[in-house]
């Protein structure tokens, strides 16, 4: 029993670090920043929570619950942090919005008026600067 366990512990290490693995070369290869969230927050997560559910396996009952913490942790803080980051190089002109099938942001930005490129800007008069 115990050597199976052992097997199934090592596949689930070795899969998850192959997953880690990857999301780093795709955070190093990939040429723009949405593929590059792809790789940080899908392929990173997934090879954290093989790993947690490696570790669970050999670890004691007890120390479950603080594993399972760490997964909620990481499910939840990955895709914010991944939205925050998008928006932000979005808005900064660090995505190429032409490789963008659907631009959902970019209609809702003209609905809340803000603009997104500078000839965009509705011109100043020199009395609205004063």
């Amino acid at each position: 029993m115990t050597t199976a366990r052992e097997v199934f512990t090592a596949v689930l290490f070795l899969t998850g670090a192959g997953f880690c693995l990857l999301g780093a070369l795709g955070l190093l290869r990939f040429p723009d920043t949405a593929s590059r969230l792809h790789a940080a927050a899908k392929a990173q997560t997934l090879g954290l929570l093989l790993i947690l559910v490696g570790a669970a396996v050999q670890m004691p009952p007890r120390h479950t619950p603080v594993l399972l913490l760490v997964a909620l942790f990481q499910l939840l803080t990955a895709p914010i942090t991944s939205q925050i980051i998008g928006r932000t190089a979005y808005r900064t002109h660090g995505l190429d919005r032409e490789a963008l099938l659907r631009d959902e942001l970019a209609d809702r930005l003209a609905r809340e008026g803000t603009p997104l490129h500078e000839h965009d800007r509705p011109d100043r008069d020199e009395d609205s600067e004063r």
